[in-house]
């Protein structure tokens, strides 16, 4: 009797969660290719060679997320539904775990930038969603279709078929709803204001010192301990400064805009640029990975803008004579900008986005450049 209450509730729970999760990361695949590329580099799990390989990943994985969680609720192969959600359930708890234990990759993209989630609350929802999947093994028998057969065997192909047109369509667009400090509406001005200025308590960060003997024996201080039990006075111990580490021991508000700082020949122009009452900025995080037909597109709207005078900047992490070679006029405004900060801001390589007096009025991507 239990089981056919309880096992229902779980098992729409969970496909309802997978259909969620990968609808969010759905809306926006580049994003959720970014977090991969995090996971895959050298510094975390050391497999550089699959950071190429991140964006389409990205693709599959999102859409079979929603088509597993959609196939539990119809209860279309149930057994090989069930494998395959465990396995799902398997490869993200290790990531989440990995991310919490060594504190390397802040946020696991889960559910995109929707709702941003720390390591340690990544790692216990995916330990919980483990253990309703395992009782979803335990009652297999008592899963219900949740649609009539006929229903689900038709639209089974058509969740498939929406996916994969919705996924087109964000990859040649921008993303449908965009949950980042650079969407359009918000001001930068704004988001850049530290928590001092808003009267909020900013997070508290401690610093842990290695500290090691000769015989090799090691322990672990505080900045705090280090100064009250002066420890600079103990001769025998000295300082691993490489494994030294910085943890937040209290939240606090973290302003949402980080890193926004626009260099170029002349020094920091990023004050005079969110200032100004109209700018164009085209944003091309790396030349290496920017899409030749994009230029194309976006050289045009530079030498139009260029002609009508209004104020435009080309901004990237790559240097200005790797942008000329695309076909950037020599004489573009150009900013040398943080490359994490240019793929926040707009999903598109090229892409624009256009301020007034620091607030986002328009973005665009570069298969949709207004002439």
């Amino acid at each position: 009797m239990i089981k056919r209450i309880l096992i229902p509730v779980i098992q729409f729970l969970v496909g309802g969660l997978f259909i969620f999760s990968g609808l969010v990361k759905m809306n926006d695949p580049v994003g959720f290719s970014f977090k991969l590329e995090e996971y895959f580099s050298e510094p975390v799990l050391n497999i550089p060679f699959l950071e190429p390989l991140a964006l389409p990943l990205a693709i599959v994985l999102v859409i079979v997320e929603v088509l597993l969680g959609a196939d539990l609720l119809m209860g279309i192969k149930r057994r090989w539904t069930m494998v395959l959600l465990t396995g799902m359930i398997g490869f993200f708890t290790f990531l989440t775990f990995w991310s919490a234990y060594f504190n390397q990759v802040t946020d696991c993209g889960c559910f995109g930038d929707a709702i941003p989630l720390t390591p340690w609350e990544s790692f216990y929802k995916d330990v919980v969603l483990s253990v309703l999947i395992a009782l979803l093994w335990w009652g297999e028998k008592s899963q219900i279709n949740f649609l009539p057969k006929v229903a689900a065997r038709f639209l089974a192909p058509v969740i498939l078929l929406v996916c994969i047109g919705f996924t087109y369509h964000v990859m040649n667009h921008l993303p449908v709803k965009d949950f980042r400090p650079y969407a359009v509406g918000e001001s930068i001005i704004e988001g850049m204001k530290p928590a001092e200025e808003l009267g909020l308590e900013p997070p508290q960060y401690e610093v842990i010192y290695t500290m090691e003997q000769e015989d090799g024996t090691r322990t672990e201080i505080t900045s705090e301990q280090y100064i009250d039990e002066k420890w600079w006075e103990k001769k025998e111990w000295v300082m691993l400064s490489e494994l030294s580490k910085t943890i937040k021991i209290s939240e606090g508000y973290e302003p949402p805009v980080h890193d926004f700082s626009l260099m170029s020949d002349y020094g920091d122009m990023t004050d005079s640029i969110l200032a100004l009452d109209e700018v164009w900025l085209l944003v091309a995080y790396n030349v290496e990975k920017t899409h030749a037909q994009g230029w194309e597109k976006v050289v045009p709207k530079l030498a139009q803008l260029s002609q009508n005078n209004i104020p435009h900047v080309v901004l990237s992490a790559s240097m200005p004579e790797e942008l000329q070679a695309l076909g950037m006029p020599i004489e573009t405004p150009f900013a040398f900008t943080d490359e994490t900060t240019l793929k926040t801001m707009v999903r598109s390589n090229p892409g624009w986005v256009v301020l007034q007096r620091g607030r986002v009025t328009a973005k665009y991507h570069y298969n949709d450049t207004p002439n």
